[in-house]
């Protein structure tokens, strides 16, 4: 937010002063009449309104606006529930670097890519549980067991099992 409130001051100020700069370089030729000054007022009023509506009414509209709508979709449309929501990030924060899931852009080497692990399983949120629970190969594996506990390993099956393989 903060980000885009400096980017929106500097663009306002670079605009302001590209306008003034035009604005006072002119001048009329000799013999050819002038402006008068309320007319120079006006015109100037008018161009730094309209920099302040362009530069801050259309931000501001887009903010406004652009809600968390996206952060409950997944891929293919897929309606996420608050603890698929919470899911996703546990996966980005912990899965991620492991595993493969289009849903999240993870693209990790080393663990199974889990759009093609899971398509063809039944159950797929008990499979993802029991991975987490008991590591891979039962604990054999490159995967430990117990990355996640409790409400934090369900909802990253409940992601994995709506999102894999979309």
């Amino acid at each position: 937010m903060i980000g885009t409130v400096v980017f929106i001051l500097v663009f306002l100020a670079i605009g302001l002063s590209v306008v003034m700069v035009a604005m006072r370089s002119g001048r009329a030729p000799r013999g050819s009449q002038r402006e008068s000054r309320a007319a120079s007022r006006a015109w100037g009023l008018g161009i730094g309104l309209v920099i302040l509506v362009v530069g801050l009414g259309l931000p501001a509209l887009v903010l406004a606006f652009n809600h968390d709508d996206h952060a409950k979709r997944g891929p293919g449309g897929v309606d996420l529930n608050a603890a698929q929501v919470n899911g996703r990030s546990l996966f980005a924060k912990n899965c991620s670097t492991c595993h493969t899931l289009a849903a999240s852009n993870a693209v990790g080497r080393v663990g199974p890519n889990l759009d093609n692990l899971v398509v063809g399983v039944q159950n797929k949120q008990a499979f993802v549980l029991d991975a987490i629970k008991n590591g891979r190969a039962k604990g054999n594996g490159q995967m430990p067991a117990g990355l996640l506990y409790g409400q934090e390993a369900k909802d990253v099956a409940s992601y994995i099992a709506a999102v894999a393989g979309r």
